[in-house]
């Protein structure tokens, strides 16, 4: 049982997958005070509109500084004009308190070096505001990594643990509100009251971090934030993640034993909600039991996904894809897995794809660029994108999670009864 020493196929060609910019959807909406500032070309631009511009009604905290080819030729003073962007941008909204610099390709590319930009600006702020830079570029970054790189280049801005300060847990990766309230409930319920969420709501509340600290990871694609947040000296848990009652109680249960939480307590804060899931989850089961699944790689989060699927509502896991597998926290999650389990490790798209339609799976997880031409030729798709934009984490949003799932195999179902007699 379990595919810890399984080696994947590691596959490197064509790759379909967003680029690191997209996390900047959901990071907008979880930082409330601050603004992303893509420094990109119109591509970019393009990007950033269609795909946030369409969910976002009120007046967005993000935009593009437009790289011209004149400043890709090294024509002009590329950190004069940025300046100037940035200036009129903070006089014309004085509610940021946090500006993230967004590069959206390598500095080699855009002839400019985005950390120094950053550095230079703060000082022109006199520290107003907190101006920090990442890369979401396409080149060194795939979909959930904007995140990752994201947090791991707030992590040297965190203020320090006191010496002395009593132990303290800090949830790393975004997560919706109503994630994060429920979870403070579970965690206070197990006596663990020093709780925070990186990142914060609001630039004025960033988590202290040090010695002291104890970091449980919300997903598995925080590799370098998880690095940073180390190298200040705190202790990351190895758990499952917490998606479906198995891995939420398991998540949870990291947390207990590092803060000596009695199993009793444990068993009767978690029981009950433990079981309501695993009640929602049973309704489910029917729809996707003996059902064959086949993930592309997107977001890191597929190895968790296919764990819960197989052992929680009895799905097959034909091939489950990642674009980077992390084994020492995805460790305990390749113990739960299926032994036999195919894994692969990047992408050469066209040989995935021959994969796909030789194995004829019920289901396949994927890019939205994949799953017309799959519909097409009969086979039910998932978005892979909406499980990044869905609260699925916790006990109260499993059934959520499995109905996600559930849903194009019945959609595709009434499809199949609905189409003509030839």
């Amino acid at each position: 049982m379990g595919c810890e020493d399984v080696v994947p196929l590691r596959e490197r060609g064509q790759r379909e997958v967003f680029c690191g910019l997209a996390p900047i959807v959901w990071l907008h909406r979880k930082i409330q005070d601050a603004f992303f500032l893509v420094v990109g070309s119109r591509t970019c631009a393009h990007l950033i509109q269609s795909a946030a511009g369409v969910m976002i009604f009120a007046e967005p905290r993000f935009a593009t500084a437009i790289i011209e080819e004149r400043d890709l030729a090294g024509r002009a003073d590329a950190n004069a004009e940025l300046d100037r962007i940035v200036t009129r941008l903070l006089e014309r909204r004085p509610d940021i308190r946090m500006l993230f610099l967004v590069g959206s390709c390598p500095s080699e590319v855009i002839k400019l070096d985005l950390d120094l930009a950053a550095e230079r600006l703060m000082r022109s702020v006199n520290g107003r505001v907190r101006i920090v830079s990442f890369s979401g570029s396409g080149l060194e970054t795939t979909f959930s990594q904007g995140e990752d790189a994201c947090l791991a280049a707030l992590v040297p801005h965190l203020p320090a643990l006191p010496a002395g300060a009593e132990r303290s847990l800090l949830v790393a990766g975004s997560l919706a509100e109503v994630v994060e309230g429920q979870l403070e409930r579970l965690f206070s319920g197990l006596g663990i009251d020093r709780v925070r969420f990186f990142p914060p709501r609001s630039a004025d509340d960033f988590p202290p971090v040090g010695p002291g600290t104890v970091v449980l990871l919300a997903h598995p694609f925080l590799a370098n934030t998880a690095r940073a947040l180390e190298q200040r000296g705190a202790t990351v848990l190895i758990a499952p993640f917490p998606f479906g009652a198995e891995g939420t109680t398991a998540w949870l249960q990291a947390a207990a034993t590092a803060f000596e939480v009695p199993a009793e307590r444990f068993a009767a804060v978690t029981g009950p909600a433990a079981a309501r899931a695993t009640t929602a989850l049973a309704r489910l089961r029917p729809e996707l039991e003996g059902k064959s699944i086949f993930f592309f790689p997107d977001s890191q989060i597929e190895i968790p996904l296919a764990r819960f699927l197989a052992r929680e509502l009895g799905m097959r896991l034909i091939e489950v894809g990642t674009p980077y597998l992390h084994r020492q926290h995805l460790a305990p999650e390749l113990a739960l897995l299926p032994a036999g389990t195919r894994l692969s490790e990047g992408q050469d798209l066209e040989r995935q794809l021959d994969r796909c339609r030789a194995d004829r799976p019920d289901l396949v997880v994927c890019g939205l660029g994949l799953a017309n031409p799959f519909e097409s030729e009969g086979i039910a798709t998932k978005w892979s994108i909406e499980l990044l934009f869905t609260p699925i984490q916790g006990y109260d949003q499993a059934g959520d999670l499995a109905e996600l799932f559930a849903r194009p195999l019945l959609r595709r179902s009434r499809l199949v009864e609905l189409a003509p007699c030839n």
